[in-house]
């Protein structure tokens, strides 16, 4: 069982640091400049490409991939198969986000045929995308998905995340006011965060392009899921301890990124390792 001293958030930073990680996202018009910034701030080289032609070029120089759905297009779609085939014959991981699957059949459709046909080594998504892509509920919730954002506690997706690991052996991370991540390493719950972090747009997009940042430096998928999601949530409470409102915490958010030190991980992260919700 993995133990909460061997997440170590702070030796992968470190490492994103040193490496500086090509990190390719296929990913949406809406989150683009904050996710490269992000990826930035981090220590990270992001790249946003997205062309059927430079697919494989693309893949061939990255460290990570990211696939996207959030703002869908036949083309896109057919990037995501050439630059996934690919990137699984490197062997590099593959982060899936499958933004607001269950909102309609198209969306829903394409998260699952991604997740059959890449089997990702991540997936990361609110819990009703979860649910949606994974089919289990728990207790009462409807799963439905409102727009791109979630309808249900990130405890209620749980099961369902169970379900993809144990189907397509990806670690599944739920975020949410607490992040519970699935995978071969256990069942890991992050409590960092902050309430001001939803009313940002895209945050949860920027989780996902950070997992692929972790998981190029972690080769456990899990301890880099919940890697990333401490970093995210350490560096949200340090944008709000500042900020004033939405608009000031995206720019206090990337500075906290750049600026973390050990200190602030060891001081600040809040984790549970075996925790079961159920």
């Amino acid at each position: 069982m993995t133990t909460t001293a061997l997440i170590n958030p702070w030796k992968s930073i470190q490492a994103i640091r040193q490496k500086t990680p090509v990190v390719h996202n296929i990913t949406n018009y809406v989150v683009m400049n904050n996710t490269a910034n992000a990826l930035l701030a981090i220590g990270a080289s992001p790249v946003m490409a997205h062309a059927e032609l430079e697919m494989v070029d693309m893949v061939s120089i990255a460290s990570a991939l990211v696939l996207n759905i959030g703002t869908l297009s036949p083309a896109w779609i057919r990037s995501m198969h050439i630059a996934a085939a690919h990137a699984k014959k490197r062997g590099i991981p593959i982060v899936l986000d499958p933004v607001g699957a269950g909102a309609t059949p198209y969306r829903t459709a394409t998260a699952m045929e991604l997740l059959q046909l890449v089997h990702p080594s991540i997936v990361r998504g609110n819990a009703s995308e979860i649910i949606a892509i994974g089919g289990i509920k728990a207790g009462e919730s409807e799963g439905a998905t409102m727009g791109v954002d979630s309808r249900d506690p990130s405890s209620a997706a749980v099961a369902s995340a169970r379900h993809l690991h144990k189907t397509y052996g990806a670690t599944v991370c739920i975020s949410g006011a607490t992040d519970y991540i699935v995978g071969g390493s256990g069942l890991i719950e992050v409590d960092n965060g902050h309430t001001l972090m939803p009313r940002v747009t895209g945050l949860g997009c920027t989780a996902s392009a950070l997992c692929g940042a972790f998981a190029a430096v972690e080769p456990d998928t899990t301890l880099a899921a919940a890697q990333t999601m401490v970093v995210m949530g350490i560096a949200g409470e340090m944008a709000a301890a500042v900020a004033k409102g939405p608009g000031t915490l995206q720019l206090h958010f990337i500075d906290a990124l750049y600026c973390m030190t050990k200190n602030d991980v060891d001081t600040r992260i809040r984790v549970k390792v075996g925790y079961d919700p159920a």
